[in-house]
């Protein structure tokens, strides 16, 4: 009704029936009361006041649980990213330790060591690179 039209004589019939009403009968209440003064006085826990906003509530409470999932999956990411780093650093090591195990019995004179008991010697002869010129140098 408050978007309705209404014409003067509506209008004086209505403050009539009013003015009769005994005024000590009508509970004078504000009809929006702010937020702070809900909260002080314990308002906001009125059945009509949970049920006029119970959509927003489960909103508000459906975000709180988002927020602490939120955080239980963030730590989860990071127990994971530690566990990965380790491993990583681990392989790295082994990598590093197999480099330089392979870099030592591959040198030059532990080959001419072994090479030996085949049979096989190493050349006194320097190497000769041969280079064919072709057409298109």
């Amino acid at each position: 009704m408050d978007n309705e039209y209404i014409d003067k004589d509506t209008i004086a019939e209505v403050q009539q029936k009013t003015k009769k009403k005994s005024p000590a009968k009508e509970k004078k209440r504000p009809a929006q009361s702010n937020a702070l003064a809900q909260i002080l006085n314990g308002e906001f826990l009125t059945k009509e006041f949970v049920l006029n906003n119970l959509n927003f509530i489960f909103f508000i409470i459906f975000l709180l649980l988002l927020i602490v999932g939120k955080g239980y999956y963030g730590k989860q990411l990071s127990k994971d990213v530690d566990t990965t780093q380790k491993e990583v650093d681990e392989l790295t090591a082994d990598f590093v330790e197999a480099k330089a195990r392979f870099e030592e019995e591959t040198r030059r004179y532990k080959l001419v060591e072994r090479l030996e008991k085949r049979g096989l010697k190493e050349s006194q002869n320097e190497t000769k690179v041969i280079r064919i010129k072709t057409d298109k140098e």
